[in-house]
């Protein structure tokens, strides 16, 4: 009977102790929520912030990143996948075939001229035959600078980067193989003469400058941006022809130089801009959502 009585006391003081302990655990409990009739669900976990870093911007910015894209640009050579041989490979080609016709095209042009190497082009088509690109680079930084278009301001500077790289590269294969102007001579082999005929300069920056023009901006006019860019390049090319500044193969090439220069600044436009873009998990209701940000600037 004792150990009976015993066994009650000790089950009624263990009781009155957890019954006086509940309050205490409920406040030390965070996790503890009251029903959700009376206060409504759960409230969501707030979604984390994503903060961006600013983006530096100004001439000096410009100045160090056309330095990295120069860097870049000389050392991507050996880097070159099968596309890329592909690519130089096929002008290449295109050289060879022009370079059969470069005495019928120049024949077409100056026809039997005295002397029989044709004229020399004036000094004023050296300005003339540049106003084509320089308007396209001037009339996109005016518009932007107008409207206040980061967009634009971006799309101008790539020209003049682009054309300043083909032009360095340009200037640099002229020195190499000093070939002679088609107004110098009547043999389109002169190579390693002197000269400074391949490439042309001046089609090499129209068509960097035209196909920045023609590959950026609005996707839905990208029918008349390529008109109008590919054609800066075409025009000049014909007028440098036409003055008897060049051979038909120092276009060809230099119109792939440009080309290829101009997709090479693009495509490490686009690189960092996929720099700025971030894929987040946010929680919703019931489960997560996936999220793509992108800082527009």
């Amino acid at each position: 009977m004792q150990n009976t009585y015993r066994n009650r006391y000790v089950r009624r003081l263990a009781a009155a102790l957890l019954l006086s302990a509940l309050p205490s655990l409920a406040l030390a409990t965070p996790s503890a929520a009251p029903p959700s009739s009376a206060t409504g669900p759960a409230p969501l976990p707030a979604p984390s912030v994503i903060h961006y870093a600013k983006k530096p911007s100004g001439l000096k910015y410009l100045f160090f990143r056309s330095l990295g894209d120069m860097k870049a640009y000389y050392t991507d050579p050996l880097h070159w996948k099968r596309r890329n041989w592909e690519y130089f490979g096929g002008v290449v080609a295109a050289f060879a075939i022009t370079h059969h016709y470069d005495t019928q095209v120049r024949q077409h042009f100056v026809g039997g001229s005295n002397p029989p190497f044709g004229p020399k082009p004036p000094s004023s088509a050296t300005i003339s035959d540049a106003l084509p690109g320089f308007a396209a680079f001037a009339l996109t930084w005016g518009y932007a600078t107008l409207t206040g278009s980061h967009a634009g301001k971006s799309e101008s500077w790539n020209m003049l980067e682009a054309a300043g790289l083909a032009s360095l590269t340009g200037e640099a294969m002229k020195f190499a193989f000093g070939r002679q102007r088609p107004y110098q001579t009547t043999d389109p082999n002169k190579w390693f003469a002197g000269g400074s005929s391949f490439p042309s300069l001046h089609v090499t920056a129209a068509f960097a400058i035209g196909t920045v023009l023609a590959e950026s901006g609005n996707p839905k006019i990208r029918w008349l941006r390529r008109t109008i860019g590919y054609g800066i390049g075409i025009g000049t090319a014909y007028l440098r022809m036409k003055h008897n500044a060049h051979w038909l193969s120092d276009t060809v090439v230099a119109a792939a130089l440009g080309m290829a220069t101009a997709h090479f600044v693009l495509d490490r436009r686009a690189g960092e801009a996929m720099d700025h873009s971030t894929v987040s998990v946010v929680p919703v209701r019931g489960g997560a959502m996936l999220a793509f940000a992108h800082v527009f600037r």
